[in-house]
Protein backbone atom coordinates (compact mmCIF):
# COMPACT_ATOMS: atom_id res chain seq x y z
CA UNK A 1 0.00 0.00 0.00
CA UNK A 2 1.60 3.44 -0.93
CA UNK A 3 1.77 5.93 1.68
CA UNK A 4 0.34 9.15 0.49
CA UNK A 5 1.12 11.65 3.02
CA UNK A 6 5.20 10.60 2.08
CA UNK A 7 4.56 11.37 -0.86
CA UNK A 8 2.93 14.74 -0.53
CA UNK A 9 5.31 16.17 1.84
CA UNK A 10 8.51 15.13 -0.40
CA UNK A 11 6.95 17.26 -2.88
CA UNK A 12 7.95 20.87 -3.24
CA UNK A 13 5.23 23.08 -2.09
CA UNK A 14 3.39 20.48 0.47
CA UNK A 15 6.54 19.74 2.10
CA UNK A 16 7.27 23.68 2.90
CA UNK A 17 3.62 23.48 4.17
CA UNK A 18 4.18 20.65 6.55
CA UNK A 19 7.59 22.40 7.79
CA UNK A 20 5.59 25.40 8.91
CA UNK A 21 2.73 23.65 10.53
CA UNK A 22 5.17 21.16 12.65
CA UNK A 23 3.60 18.21 11.16
CA UNK A 24 6.02 15.09 10.57
CA UNK A 25 7.89 15.12 7.37
CA UNK A 26 9.40 11.34 6.70
CA UNK A 27 11.87 11.15 4.56
CA UNK A 28 11.91 8.78 1.73
CA UNK A 29 14.57 5.95 2.68
CA UNK A 30 17.79 5.04 0.90
CA UNK A 31 16.66 1.12 -0.34
CA UNK A 32 19.36 -1.13 -2.22
CA UNK A 33 19.20 -0.93 -5.75
CA UNK A 34 21.67 -2.77 -7.89
CA UNK A 35 25.21 -1.17 -9.00
CA UNK A 36 24.25 1.84 -5.78
CA UNK A 37 27.23 2.20 -3.66
CA UNK A 38 27.31 0.90 -0.23
CA UNK A 39 27.06 4.72 1.42
CA UNK A 40 26.35 8.12 -0.26
CA UNK A 41 29.83 9.10 0.52
CA UNK A 42 32.90 9.01 2.70
CA UNK A 43 32.78 6.99 5.53
CA UNK A 44 34.14 8.00 9.06
CA UNK A 45 35.47 6.04 11.39
CA UNK A 46 35.88 6.48 14.89
CA UNK A 47 38.06 5.09 17.23
CA UNK A 48 41.97 5.30 18.49
CA UNK A 49 42.14 1.46 19.26
CA UNK A 50 44.08 -1.23 16.80
CA UNK A 51 40.56 -2.62 16.15
CA UNK A 52 39.72 0.86 14.92
CA UNK A 53 42.43 1.08 12.77
CA UNK A 54 41.99 -2.87 11.64
CA UNK A 55 38.35 -2.13 10.74
CA UNK A 56 38.94 1.22 9.01
CA UNK A 57 41.82 -1.06 6.68
CA UNK A 58 39.23 -3.52 5.83
CA UNK A 59 36.97 -0.71 4.70
CA UNK A 60 39.86 0.33 2.26
CA UNK A 61 39.17 -3.19 0.91
CA UNK A 62 36.10 -2.62 -0.03
CA UNK A 63 37.16 0.73 -1.83
CA UNK A 64 35.19 2.68 0.41
CA UNK A 65 36.57 6.13 0.70
CA UNK A 66 37.25 6.03 4.51
CA UNK A 67 38.03 9.05 7.06
CA UNK A 68 39.88 8.92 10.31
CA UNK A 69 38.50 11.98 10.89
CA UNK A 70 35.86 14.46 9.74
CA UNK A 71 37.47 17.33 6.76
CA UNK A 72 35.19 20.22 8.17
CA UNK A 73 32.32 20.95 6.12
CA UNK A 74 32.11 17.50 4.13
CA UNK A 75 29.29 15.79 3.97
CA UNK A 76 29.41 12.01 5.49
CA UNK A 77 27.48 8.77 4.09
CA UNK A 78 28.11 6.87 7.39
CA UNK A 79 30.16 6.94 11.08
CA UNK A 80 31.55 3.92 12.16
CA UNK A 81 32.10 4.04 16.17
CA UNK A 82 34.57 1.41 17.49
CA UNK A 83 33.98 0.72 21.15
CA UNK A 84 34.85 -2.88 21.42
CA UNK A 85 37.63 -1.50 23.93
CA UNK A 86 35.55 0.18 26.60
CA UNK A 87 36.50 -0.71 30.54
CA UNK A 88 34.27 2.14 32.37
CA UNK A 89 32.05 4.28 31.85
CA UNK A 90 34.56 7.86 31.86
CA UNK A 91 35.70 6.39 28.48
CA UNK A 92 32.01 6.96 26.67
CA UNK A 93 32.83 11.11 26.27
CA UNK A 94 35.79 11.63 24.05
CA UNK A 95 34.32 9.43 21.03
CA UNK A 96 30.95 9.90 21.89
CA UNK A 97 31.23 13.51 22.09
CA UNK A 98 33.25 13.29 18.46
CA UNK A 99 30.31 11.77 16.64
CA UNK A 100 27.93 14.55 18.14
CA UNK A 101 30.10 16.46 16.09
CA UNK A 102 30.24 14.92 12.88
CA UNK A 103 26.63 14.06 13.26
CA UNK A 104 25.75 17.48 11.44
CA UNK A 105 27.95 15.98 8.60
CA UNK A 106 26.06 12.99 7.87
CA UNK A 107 24.36 12.67 4.38
CA UNK A 108 20.39 12.22 3.73
CA UNK A 109 20.12 8.45 3.92
CA UNK A 110 23.56 8.18 6.21
CA UNK A 111 24.48 5.64 8.72
CA UNK A 112 25.55 5.80 12.17
CA UNK A 113 26.69 1.60 13.43
CA UNK A 114 28.57 1.34 16.76
CA UNK A 115 30.76 -1.75 17.03
CA UNK A 116 31.01 -2.84 20.94
CA UNK A 117 31.32 -5.80 23.36
CA UNK A 118 28.53 -7.32 25.36
CA UNK A 119 27.45 -6.10 28.88
CA UNK A 120 26.56 -8.96 29.53
CA UNK A 121 29.82 -11.47 29.05
CA UNK A 122 31.76 -9.31 31.64
CA UNK A 123 31.91 -9.77 35.82
CA UNK A 124 33.39 -6.09 35.75
CA UNK A 125 30.35 -3.62 36.97
CA UNK A 126 32.30 -0.51 35.72
CA UNK A 127 33.18 -2.52 32.30
CA UNK A 128 29.66 -3.90 32.46
CA UNK A 129 28.16 -0.24 32.91
CA UNK A 130 30.10 1.45 29.84
CA UNK A 131 29.34 -1.45 27.33
CA UNK A 132 25.35 -1.14 28.47
CA UNK A 133 25.81 3.04 27.79
CA UNK A 134 26.01 2.48 24.20
CA UNK A 135 22.63 0.48 24.17
CA UNK A 136 21.22 4.09 25.61
CA UNK A 137 23.78 6.10 23.47
CA UNK A 138 22.54 4.46 19.90
CA UNK A 139 18.84 3.89 20.50
CA UNK A 140 18.76 7.61 21.50
CA UNK A 141 20.54 8.85 18.24
CA UNK A 142 18.37 7.05 16.26
CA UNK A 143 15.37 8.68 17.39
CA UNK A 144 17.21 12.09 16.61
CA UNK A 145 18.19 11.57 12.88
CA UNK A 146 16.14 12.77 10.28
CA UNK A 147 16.46 12.60 6.25
CA UNK A 148 15.88 9.09 6.59
CA UNK A 149 19.51 8.30 8.73
CA UNK A 150 19.91 5.26 10.98
CA UNK A 151 21.58 4.05 13.93
CA UNK A 152 22.39 0.67 15.21
CA UNK A 153 24.87 -1.51 16.79
CA UNK A 154 27.23 -4.58 16.66
CA UNK A 155 27.74 -6.62 19.95
CA UNK A 156 30.65 -8.15 19.43
CA UNK A 157 30.85 -11.61 21.30
CA UNK A 158 34.12 -11.41 23.58
CA UNK A 159 36.57 -12.99 22.08
CA UNK A 160 35.99 -12.20 18.41
CA UNK A 161 38.12 -10.21 16.52
CA UNK A 162 36.95 -7.04 15.32
CA UNK A 163 37.05 -8.71 11.70
CA UNK A 164 33.97 -10.75 12.14
CA UNK A 165 31.75 -7.69 12.96
CA UNK A 166 32.35 -7.15 8.71
CA UNK A 167 29.32 -8.63 7.00
CA UNK A 168 27.13 -7.44 9.57
CA UNK A 169 28.41 -4.35 9.22
CA UNK A 170 28.08 -4.40 5.52
CA UNK A 171 24.74 -4.71 6.05
CA UNK A 172 23.60 -2.02 8.33
CA UNK A 173 25.65 0.88 6.41
CA UNK A 174 23.71 -0.55 3.06
CA UNK A 175 20.13 0.18 1.46
CA UNK A 176 19.27 -3.19 3.03
CA UNK A 177 18.87 -1.96 6.24
CA UNK A 178 16.38 1.16 5.35
CA UNK A 179 13.90 0.37 8.05
CA UNK A 180 16.12 -1.17 10.99
CA UNK A 181 16.81 1.52 13.57
CA UNK A 182 17.82 1.86 17.22
CA UNK A 183 18.42 -1.83 17.20
CA UNK A 184 21.58 -4.05 17.92
CA UNK A 185 23.06 -7.44 16.10
CA UNK A 186 25.49 -9.59 18.30
CA UNK A 187 27.37 -11.40 16.27
CA UNK A 188 30.35 -14.09 16.90
CA UNK A 189 33.30 -15.64 15.14
CA UNK A 190 32.19 -18.20 12.48
CA UNK A 191 33.95 -17.64 9.69
CA UNK A 192 31.85 -14.71 8.29
CA UNK A 193 32.65 -14.30 4.51
CA UNK A 194 32.20 -10.40 4.13
CA UNK A 195 33.76 -10.57 0.74
CA UNK A 196 31.13 -12.01 -0.44
CA UNK A 197 29.60 -11.84 -4.08
CA UNK A 198 26.91 -8.67 -2.96
CA UNK A 199 24.51 -9.20 -6.21
CA UNK A 200 24.34 -13.00 -5.69
CA UNK A 201 25.08 -13.59 -1.66
CA UNK A 202 23.11 -16.82 -2.04
CA UNK A 203 24.10 -18.31 -5.53
CA UNK A 204 23.90 -22.02 -5.31
CA UNK A 205 21.71 -22.36 -2.24
CA UNK A 206 17.99 -24.22 -2.08
CA UNK A 207 15.25 -21.95 -0.26
CA UNK A 208 11.98 -22.94 1.26
CA UNK A 209 10.13 -19.66 1.80
CA UNK A 210 6.37 -20.75 3.79
CA UNK A 211 3.17 -18.50 3.30
CA UNK A 212 4.70 -17.24 0.56
CA UNK A 213 1.50 -16.73 -1.93
CA UNK A 214 1.32 -13.01 -1.06
CA UNK A 215 2.53 -10.07 0.84
CA UNK A 216 5.41 -10.58 2.90
CA UNK A 217 5.83 -14.45 1.84
CA UNK A 218 6.27 -13.53 -1.85
CA UNK A 219 8.66 -10.33 -1.46
CA UNK A 220 10.84 -13.05 0.55
CA UNK A 221 11.00 -14.91 -2.27
CA UNK A 222 11.86 -12.92 -5.20
CA UNK A 223 14.52 -11.17 -3.08
CA UNK A 224 16.22 -14.70 -2.12
CA UNK A 225 15.92 -15.45 -5.93
CA UNK A 226 17.27 -12.19 -6.65
CA UNK A 227 20.31 -13.05 -4.56
CA UNK A 228 20.67 -16.26 -6.60
CA UNK A 229 18.88 -18.45 -4.63
CA UNK A 230 16.44 -21.54 -6.44
CA UNK A 231 13.57 -21.39 -4.00
CA UNK A 232 10.53 -23.31 -3.34
CA UNK A 233 7.34 -21.57 -2.11
CA UNK A 234 5.03 -22.93 0.12
CA UNK A 235 1.54 -22.31 0.72
CA UNK A 236 -2.24 -23.73 1.44
CA UNK A 237 -3.82 -25.70 -1.98
CA UNK A 238 -6.55 -22.44 -0.77
CA UNK A 239 -4.06 -20.51 -2.47
CA UNK A 240 -2.33 -22.74 -5.35
CA UNK A 241 -3.40 -20.05 -8.10
CA UNK A 242 -1.37 -17.21 -6.34
CA UNK A 243 1.28 -19.54 -5.50
CA UNK A 244 2.09 -20.72 -8.64
CA UNK A 245 2.40 -17.02 -10.14
CA UNK A 246 5.16 -16.41 -7.48
CA UNK A 247 6.74 -19.35 -8.54
CA UNK A 248 6.29 -18.76 -12.20
CA UNK A 249 7.44 -14.82 -11.59
CA UNK A 250 11.18 -16.07 -10.04
CA UNK A 251 11.18 -19.03 -11.73
CA UNK A 252 10.81 -21.54 -8.48
CA UNK A 253 8.93 -24.44 -7.53
CA UNK A 254 5.70 -24.23 -5.86
CA UNK A 255 4.01 -26.88 -2.81
CA UNK A 256 1.23 -26.77 -2.21
CA UNK A 257 0.42 -28.09 1.55
CA UNK A 258 -0.90 -27.12 5.42
CA UNK A 259 1.98 -26.31 6.88
CA UNK A 260 0.18 -28.01 10.10
CA UNK A 261 0.05 -30.97 8.45
CA UNK A 262 1.61 -33.93 10.49
CA UNK A 263 3.13 -34.45 7.44
CA UNK A 264 4.27 -30.79 5.86
CA UNK A 265 7.83 -31.57 7.48
CA UNK A 266 8.24 -34.62 5.28
CA UNK A 267 6.46 -33.46 2.14
CA UNK A 268 9.15 -30.09 2.51
CA UNK A 269 11.87 -32.36 2.59
CA UNK A 270 10.93 -34.66 0.01
CA UNK A 271 10.27 -32.20 -2.78
CA UNK A 272 13.56 -30.23 -1.90
CA UNK A 273 15.75 -33.72 -2.37
CA UNK A 274 14.12 -34.92 -5.51
CA UNK A 275 13.94 -31.21 -7.12
CA UNK A 276 17.43 -30.02 -5.53
CA UNK A 277 19.35 -32.15 -3.32
CA UNK A 278 19.83 -30.59 -0.68
CA UNK A 279 18.14 -27.43 1.54
CA UNK A 280 19.97 -24.40 2.47
CA UNK A 281 17.78 -22.25 4.20
CA UNK A 282 13.75 -22.56 5.49
CA UNK A 283 11.95 -19.62 5.88
CA UNK A 284 8.96 -19.80 8.35
CA UNK A 285 6.80 -16.81 7.24
CA UNK A 286 3.29 -18.70 7.22
CA UNK A 287 1.48 -16.61 9.93
CA UNK A 288 -2.52 -15.70 10.93
CA UNK A 289 -4.26 -13.16 12.99
CA UNK A 290 -7.29 -13.93 14.59
CA UNK A 291 -7.91 -11.06 16.94
CA UNK A 292 -10.43 -10.64 19.71
CA UNK A 293 -10.20 -9.11 23.16
CA UNK A 294 -8.95 -11.82 25.35
CA UNK A 295 -12.03 -11.26 27.24
CA UNK A 296 -14.27 -12.43 23.71
CA UNK A 297 -11.34 -14.89 23.00
CA UNK A 298 -12.67 -18.77 22.12
CA UNK A 299 -10.71 -22.05 21.93
CA UNK A 300 -10.93 -21.70 17.76
CA UNK A 301 -9.24 -18.24 17.78
CA UNK A 302 -6.52 -19.56 19.73
CA UNK A 303 -5.30 -22.57 19.17
CA UNK A 304 -5.52 -21.81 14.96
CA UNK A 305 -2.91 -19.03 15.72
CA UNK A 306 -0.91 -20.87 18.11
CA UNK A 307 -1.15 -23.99 15.73
CA UNK A 308 -0.22 -22.12 12.36
CA UNK A 309 2.29 -19.79 13.87
CA UNK A 310 4.01 -21.85 16.66
CA UNK A 311 3.57 -25.71 16.95
CA UNK A 312 4.09 -26.02 12.86
CA UNK A 313 7.49 -24.39 13.07
CA UNK A 314 8.88 -26.36 16.41
CA UNK A 315 7.54 -29.55 14.41
CA UNK A 316 9.12 -28.75 11.02
CA UNK A 317 12.40 -27.41 12.74
CA UNK A 318 12.64 -30.83 14.50
CA UNK A 319 12.41 -33.02 11.64
CA UNK A 320 14.69 -30.61 9.50
CA UNK A 321 17.11 -30.48 11.73
CA UNK A 322 16.88 -34.54 12.10
CA UNK A 323 17.24 -34.74 8.43
CA UNK A 324 20.60 -34.99 6.16
CA UNK A 325 18.48 -33.29 3.91
CA UNK A 326 19.00 -30.12 5.86
CA UNK A 327 23.01 -28.68 4.75
CA UNK A 328 25.58 -28.80 7.49
CA UNK A 329 25.64 -25.22 7.23
CA UNK A 330 21.74 -24.55 6.93
CA UNK A 331 19.89 -21.47 8.26
CA UNK A 332 16.24 -21.58 9.77
CA UNK A 333 14.89 -17.71 9.58
CA UNK A 334 11.25 -17.02 11.59
CA UNK A 335 9.07 -14.46 10.99
CA UNK A 336 8.32 -12.98 15.02
CA UNK A 337 6.58 -9.40 15.24
CA UNK A 338 6.75 -6.62 17.59
CA UNK A 339 3.50 -7.77 18.77
CA UNK A 340 5.82 -10.66 20.55
CA UNK A 341 7.85 -7.94 22.24
CA UNK A 342 5.73 -5.26 23.04
CA UNK A 343 2.01 -7.05 23.18
CA UNK A 344 -1.03 -5.17 21.10
CA UNK A 345 -4.57 -5.04 22.03
CA UNK A 346 -6.38 -7.39 20.88
CA UNK A 347 -3.64 -10.08 20.00
CA UNK A 348 -3.03 -12.24 23.14
CA UNK A 349 -3.22 -15.16 20.78
CA UNK A 350 -0.93 -13.86 18.15
CA UNK A 351 1.11 -12.02 20.66
CA UNK A 352 1.76 -15.75 22.76
CA UNK A 353 2.74 -17.29 19.14
CA UNK A 354 5.05 -14.62 18.28
CA UNK A 355 6.76 -14.32 21.71
CA UNK A 356 6.79 -18.30 21.87
CA UNK A 357 8.77 -17.95 18.30
CA UNK A 358 11.31 -15.69 19.74
CA UNK A 359 12.03 -18.21 23.00
CA UNK A 360 12.19 -20.82 20.79
CA UNK A 361 15.05 -19.31 18.25
CA UNK A 362 16.52 -18.40 21.47
CA UNK A 363 17.07 -22.14 23.00
CA UNK A 364 17.62 -23.32 19.71
CA UNK A 365 20.22 -21.10 18.65
CA UNK A 366 22.17 -22.00 21.94
CA UNK A 367 21.77 -25.84 20.71
CA UNK A 368 23.27 -25.02 17.28
CA UNK A 369 26.21 -23.13 18.52
CA UNK A 370 29.27 -24.61 17.09
CA UNK A 371 27.32 -26.53 14.52
CA UNK A 372 28.00 -24.38 11.61
CA UNK A 373 23.87 -24.18 11.35
CA UNK A 374 22.21 -21.00 12.47
CA UNK A 375 18.61 -19.91 13.82
CA UNK A 376 17.13 -16.28 13.50
CA UNK A 377 14.03 -14.00 13.85
CA UNK A 378 12.77 -10.97 12.47
CA UNK A 379 10.40 -9.14 14.21
CA UNK A 380 8.74 -7.08 11.56
CA UNK A 381 6.90 -3.91 12.90
CA UNK A 382 4.56 -1.83 10.80
CA UNK A 383 4.89 -2.99 7.48
CA UNK A 384 2.73 -1.41 4.68
CA UNK A 385 0.73 -5.10 3.42
CA UNK A 386 -3.38 -5.78 2.55
CA UNK A 387 -3.42 -6.21 6.07
CA UNK A 388 -2.72 -3.28 7.28
CA UNK A 389 -4.55 -1.30 4.50
CA UNK A 390 -7.58 -2.54 6.27
CA UNK A 391 -6.91 -1.23 9.45
CA UNK A 392 -9.18 1.47 10.01
CA UNK A 393 -7.56 5.15 8.99
CA UNK A 394 -6.51 7.01 11.82
CA UNK A 395 -5.08 4.00 13.54
CA UNK A 396 -3.05 3.51 9.96
CA UNK A 397 -1.70 6.97 10.45
CA UNK A 398 -0.74 7.00 13.80
CA UNK A 399 0.62 3.77 13.29
CA UNK A 400 3.15 5.09 10.76
CA UNK A 401 4.56 8.14 12.43
CA UNK A 402 4.50 6.67 15.74
CA UNK A 403 8.34 5.09 14.62
CA UNK A 404 11.49 7.07 14.47
CA UNK A 405 11.09 6.97 10.36
CA UNK A 406 7.83 8.18 10.73
CA UNK A 407 6.55 5.91 8.13
CA UNK A 408 5.80 2.16 7.74
CA UNK A 409 7.91 -0.16 5.89
CA UNK A 410 7.94 -2.08 2.55
CA UNK A 411 7.51 -5.85 2.49
CA UNK A 412 11.00 -5.61 1.09
CA UNK A 413 12.50 -4.32 3.78
CA UNK A 414 11.20 -7.23 6.09
CA UNK A 415 12.77 -9.94 3.43
CA UNK A 416 16.45 -7.94 3.09
CA UNK A 417 16.87 -8.86 6.95
CA UNK A 418 15.98 -12.30 5.87
CA UNK A 419 18.46 -12.65 3.10
CA UNK A 420 20.84 -11.20 5.21
CA UNK A 421 20.39 -13.60 7.93
CA UNK A 422 20.43 -16.44 5.15
CA UNK A 423 23.87 -15.42 4.03
CA UNK A 424 27.52 -16.18 4.69
CA UNK A 425 27.81 -12.69 6.00
CA UNK A 426 25.43 -13.62 9.00
CA UNK A 427 27.11 -16.88 9.98
CA UNK A 428 28.32 -15.73 13.24
CA UNK A 429 24.47 -14.62 13.82
CA UNK A 430 23.04 -17.24 15.58
CA UNK A 431 19.62 -17.11 17.72
CA UNK A 432 19.08 -13.54 17.41
CA UNK A 433 15.99 -11.42 16.77
CA UNK A 434 16.29 -8.55 14.53
CA UNK A 435 13.30 -6.28 14.53
CA UNK A 436 12.45 -4.36 11.54
CA UNK A 437 9.92 -1.67 12.36
CA UNK A 438 12.14 2.15 12.15
CA UNK A 439 12.53 1.77 15.84
CA UNK A 440 8.96 1.50 16.99
CA UNK A 441 6.82 -0.80 18.74
CA UNK A 442 3.65 -1.07 17.01
CA UNK A 443 2.61 -4.68 16.66
CA UNK A 444 2.48 -5.60 13.34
Amino acid sequence: MTDKYLTLVNSGPAGKVARKLGLPKPAVLRRYRHGAPLVPGPLLVLGSTAAADSLATELLGWDQDVRRHARPGEKLGAIVVVLEHLADPGELAAPVLELGQALRQLERGGRIVTVSRPARETANPAEAAARQGVDGIVRSIGRELRAGATANGIVLRDGAPITAAAGTLRFLLSGKSAFVNGQFITVGDAGQDATQDEDRPLQGQTAVVTGAARGIGAEIAAVLSRDGASVVVVDVPAAGEQLAAVANRIGGTALQLDITADDAAARILDHVQQRYGSLDLLVHNAGITRDKLLANMDSARWNSVLAVNLASQLRVNESLLASDVFAASGRIVCLASTSGIAGNRGQSNYAASKAGVIGMVRSTGSSLEGTGRTINAVAPGFIETEMTARMPFATREVARRLSSLQQGGQPIDVAEAIAFLASPAAAGVNGEVVRVCGQSLVGA
